[in-house]
């Protein structure tokens, strides 16, 4: 009896128990898609949030109000330097727009830029005519230099300017979703248009390039003002935000040390004071999510193992009742020459195609609903191929750890009594 034979004798089986088979293979199915499944929307959402938080590339990063709401897990109670001490009159204090001016006039380190900003309403209804947008439009106070900054460029029109920015005037710059929604396939012709921003009219100064949609930022449906603008209409926030972009990220490390020392100068700091503000480079906050990602990701593999040992405690007890219902058939093909290895192998065998049937199947579901979710987040579409290898290899040794145990009880029958089994 050839290896071959007692593949295609263990291949027969499976086909012949269909419902036996059917219900091992979703169990392991089962735990194979939901690692596989959340593994691979967890990818695309990885590869969206490195989109979303590089805009400004890896050679730029921001100063902000100490206690802006950030997303890492830094206590800054717990790493407070005891030779320092807080200056209580600027605990808590807000960028002000003289400080923020003051740092842009102060800040000259070699080849670097500086871009003043301010966040407005989130949640705009902007009108052309009889057209509207969803009330989903957020609106961004910026100067001259925000586009650069925060990596947007222009499609058609022209940047804001140092005056636009002093008089605060009611012109703006529209993202891409914003121009499709009002003017359609000829969103070009939105420059020089009046359109109405929360009951004011402002006149468009450009159209912006495409910056694609993420799962987590639309970066393409917005408004940008000057920051001063965003002051008047009394809905900015309490705090200014300044980038810096650097000339190079080689030199990235130079300009966060002299922006950190202009800054303590701006705000009056002594040398034994604590910062009162953050400086963040910019990929920071994509990197602190994509490290929350990682830890479901974890949890998803605990709960795929988990399903798998559930399975292969299965898979073994359906082996051993095999082993009882098939006694004769054993004794049988031990009468006709068969030796206890051919047993062994066919039961193996058995095992493992069922294993790897569950694997397929698993595969299969678990990419295409990861896939299906990641799409709903405006991510890209992936296959983890290590994690789909992985997989097949986790399936092969469930099957074959679970078969071990029954094929070597049904090498050892004695084919007389095996013969005699009713």
């Amino acid at each position: 009896m050839t290896l071959k034979d007692s593949f295609n004798l263990a291949f027969s089986t499976v086909k012949s128990n269909k419902l036996r088979t059917g219900i091992t293979v979703a169990i392991i199915a089962f735990g194979i898609m939901a690692l596989i499944g959340i593994i691979t929307a967890i990818q695309a959402m990885n590869e969206g949030l490195r989109d979303s938080f590089s805009t400004m590339g890896a050679n730029g990063f921001t100063v902000s109000y100490k206690e802006r709401f950030r997303f890492d897990d830094d206590n800054d109670n717990q790493k407070i330097d005891k030779t320092k001490k807080v200056k209580k009159s600027n605990l808590d204090k807000y960028i002000q727009p003289y400080e923020a001016e003051m740092f842009k006039q102060k800040f000259h380190y070699p080849g670097a830029i500086v871009s003043l900003s301010l966040s407005g309403f989130s949640n705009y209804e902007i009108h052309y005519k009889e057209k509207k947008t969803n009330p989903n439009v957020r609106m961004n106070g910026g100067d001259e230099n925000f586009l650069a900054v925060n990596g947007y460029s222009i499609e058609a029109g022209r940047n804001l300017t140092v005056p636009d920015v002093q008089a605060g005037r009611n012109v703006c710059m529209i993202g891409s979703d914003v121009a499709v929604k009002l003017f359609g396939q000829y969103k070009d012709n939105a420059v020089d248009k009046f359109i109405n921003i929360g009951g004011t009219p402002y006149r468009v100064i450009a159209v912006l390039k495409s910056k694609g949609s993420s799962a987590l930022l639309r970066a393409d449906n917005v408004v940008i003002t000057s920051y001063n603008n965003v002051r008047r209409t009394g809905f900015g926030s309490n705090s200014f935000l300044i980038g810096v972009l650097a000339n190079d990220i080689s030199q990235i490390d130079g300009a966060v040390n002299e922006a950190t020392a202009v800054f303590r100068n701006v705000r009056k700091l002594l040398p034994t004071d604590e910062d009162n503000f953050v400086i963040e480079k910019s990929d920071k906050l994509a990197t602190t999510f994509i490290m929350l990602l990682s830890s479901i990701q974890a949890a998803a593999g605990a709960i795929g193992l988990i399903t798998l040992i559930g399975a292969a405690i299965g898979l073994m007890n359906i082996m051993l009742v095999a082993v009882n219902e098939r006694t004769r058939e054993v004794g049988l093909i031990k009468a006709l020459g068969g030796k206890r290895k051919n047993i062994r192998q066919q039961f193996l065998f058995e095992s493992i195609i069922i294993s790897l049937l569950g694997a397929l199947f698993g595969i299969i579901l678990g990419v295409i609903i990861g896939n299906i979710f990641a799409l709903l987040l405006n991510a890209g579409f992936t296959i983890p191929w290590a994690w789909v290898i992985a997989g097949i290899l986790i399936c092969s040794g469930v099957g074959l750890l679970a078969g071990i145990w029954p094929a070597i009880k049904a090498s050892k029958l004695n084919p007389i009594t095996a013969l005699r089994y009713e």
